[in-house]
């Protein structure tokens, strides 16, 4: 879209969901157009790079200012849209950017290299965890931050960070400011000129939105394993507020089938088996809507995962001091695995040198047995940064703070914009909102985690809307059998037959990893977790670098 005068042009991925009101704000200028994109460009021209600031919403835009010849980027506070950007001729005065980093192999300039260094931070946060991504020289803008790119020089600023502010204050008042705040961001986000629905699983999140926003359509995915299907619960709730629930059973080979479609519109390789049950469940809807509301956040804002318990269940194990469980933990760290020896082993080293995130796959050790590569980034390298902003914080804090700007954003976030996405359908996220951080940031530990429950506060807001009892129930999020599938013919075999090609000699010591697969199938070791990110970075590379099942893609 430009300006009338034509000195400003923006491309914007997004929702502005208080546009209205800042269009209130913008008497000085007539607009021709109804949406939130024109009200993003005339307010770059009011307030400059101070406009990201403004913004409620959703949102990675450029902004070409024609008569300084400036390109402004900037991306929303927590990366709920990507925003990728490539310099390889920047001292040319070009810079190649885009939502997707498939859009590069366009590029003439693009030069496609697999980013070696950061497969160990791979393995082990289980994405890719810094600014750079697995493809050399493409990098991620961050969440917060904007670019500004003149005469060849790119300036990135921060205009937005994460910050905790814990404080005792009263529970029922604290209650009711998140009940207030979650009614006023849901209702932010069901503005729309389509119909809204919803994704819904049997936990409080969902739930409690779609209480709160009651769509006429909900969607849900289950399996034929009763374990990992919640679609009799997600009905539970429909039923009762008289509203729709669309469902659907994936079977084992559909999920496999699925599975090069998935990787291409995630452009990096995740091993998070429920990004594919998004990705099913977007289909689903997208039979009926266009934009759909989901759950991401939550667990990240208001303490939800079991974890964090950790820090109250075992308070008296940390009372033991510090030089005493340290000695334990090495003692313990050179045996054979046994129950209860990766908590003793965890609980005696300090969190800032342990704590990777909620999903930690293979530790620093065990990435130097699997890599042949170059494996130069320690994890404690990428956290620091993240410790030091809140070191007078709770542990729990701590971990927030590590989940919030690496799971959240790297994972949770990345695959509901990538599935709903890859369906043409838009996914928004009324937990992932600055206004709910606002009161989430302020919540005591006490109030978040107890050895009873996690969201201690949140579900207790959402009690007041939930008609049933999910708000009392653990979040699964669309779980996926894969565990079992592994131990199958078509599943192994399909992950034996990737382990075993040549080319991944290049990357991992087959012997290594082809034990692992060997454990998991003859349930010696519960080892699908590590198997399975391997097997994900393996067809990641088929797929983007030997230009494998092309023909399933473009189906």
């Amino acid at each position: 879209m430009y300006t009338e005068d034509k000195k400003l042009v923006i491309v914007f991925n997004g929702e502005i969901y208080n546009y209205k009101e800042l269009k209130e704000e913008l008497t000085n200028y007539e607009f021709k157009t109804s949406c939130d994109t024109e009200v993003v460009l005339q307010g770059y021209r009011e307030w400059g790079e101070e406009l990201p600031k403004k913004l409620r919403g959703m949102f990675a835009f450029a902004i070409w200012d024609k008569e300084n010849d400036t390109l402004f980027l900037a991306r929303d506070h927590f990366g709920i849209k990507p925003l990728y950007y490539y310099t390889k001729k920047a001292c040319q005065g070009e810079i190649a950017f885009a939502s997707e980093i498939k859009a590069f192999l366009e590029y003439p300039e693009f030069e496609k290299k697999v980013n070696k260094k950061l497969i160990g931070p791979y393995l082990s946060f289980s994405f890719t965890p810094t600014d750079e991504t697995l493809f050399s020289g493409v990098k991620r803008l961050l969440p917060g931050t904007s670019m500004t790119v003149k005469n060849g020089n790119i300036e990135i600023k921060t205009y937005y960070d994460i910050e905790f502010a814990e404080k005792e204050q009263n529970y029922e008042e604290l209650v009711n400011k998140i009940s207030d705040t979650m009614k006023n961001s849901v209702e932010h986000h069901m503005l729309a000129d389509v119909e809204v629905g919803s994704f819904l699983s049997s936990g409080i999140d969902s739930s409690y939105m779609v209480s709160l926003a009651k769509p006429d359509k909900t969607y849900t995915v289950g399996y034929d394993d009763p374990r990992y299907n919640e679609i009799e619960y997600a009905k539970d709730l429909t039923n009762q507020l008289g509203i729709t629930n669309v469902s659907k059973k994936i079977t084992k080979d559909e999920y496999l089938d699925a599975i090069p479609k998935f990787l291409y519109h995630m452009d990096e390789p995740s091993s998070d088996p429920s990004a594919l049950s998004l990705y099913f469940v977007a289909k689903l809807a997208s039979k009926d809507v266009k934009v759909v509301l989901s759950g991401e956040g939550a667990d990240e804002f208001f303490g939800g995962y079991n974890y964090y318990r950790e820090e109250v269940d075992f308070k008296f194990y940390n009372k033991i001091p510090y030089f005493i469980r340290h000695f334990v933990s090495m003692c313990l760290s050179i045996l054979p695995e046994f129950r209860g020896r990766n908590f003793l082993v965890r609980r005696g080293i300090k969190l800032e040198d342990e704590y990777v995130g909620v999903n930690k796959i293979f530790s620093e050790k065990e990435r130097k047995k699997l890599l042949v590569c170059e494996d130069i980034i320690c994890n404690k390298e990428i956290t620091k940064p993240f410790f030091e902003k809140c070191r007078d914080g709770s542990n729990i804090v701590k971990m927030q703070m590590i989940d919030i700007r690496n799971w959240l954003l790297n994972d949770i976030l990345l695959k509901c914009d990538r599935m709903t996405m890859a369906s043409s359908i838009e996914g928004r996220t009324p937990f992932t909102d600055k206004e709910v951080f606002e009161i989430a940031k302020t919540i005591p530990m006490n109030y978040k985690v107890t050895k009873d429950n996690t969201k201690v506060a949140l579900r207790d807001a959402a009690k007041k809307d939930i008609p049933n009892e999910a708000y009392k129930k653990k979040k699964l999020g669309f779980p996926v059998p894969i565990r079992e599938w592994m131990k199958e013919d078509r599943f192994y075999n399909e992950i034996k037959r990737a382990f075993k090609e040549d080319y991944v000699k290049e990357f991992f010591n087959q012997d290594y990893i082809l034990n692992l697969l060997e454990e998991h199938k003859n349930c010696k070791k519960d080892n699908y977790k590590k198997v399975w990110i391997i097997y994900s970075f393996i067809k990641w590379y088929e797929i983007f670098f030997l230009g494998k099942e092309a023909e399933k893609i473009e189906e």
